[in-house]
């Protein structure tokens, strides 16, 4: 299965971008904001692009695959 490697909205917030800002500023909808606090992963890498230019980081960076046991 696939999982977030990190609290991405934590860490926008951090960068200057609650998810006030987020929506505010359209970097990305509100149905992708509720995906990342719940972490329901089924996004498409299209959504990850903003989170990506914001932190600097490689998609590989925010997901990851793990074995479901």
């Amino acid at each position: 299965m696939i999982k977030y490697k990190i609290n991405i909205l934590e860490e926008l917030k951090k960068a200057g971008y609650p998810s006030t800002r987020i929506r505010r500023e359209k970097i990305m909808g509100e149905s992708m904001v509720q995906k990342l606090r719940t972490g329901n992963t089924s996004i498409n890498l299209n959504s990850l692009e903003p989170v990506c230019r914001i932190l600097h980081c490689q998609p590989g960076d925010l997901v990851e695959w793990v074995e479901e046991e």
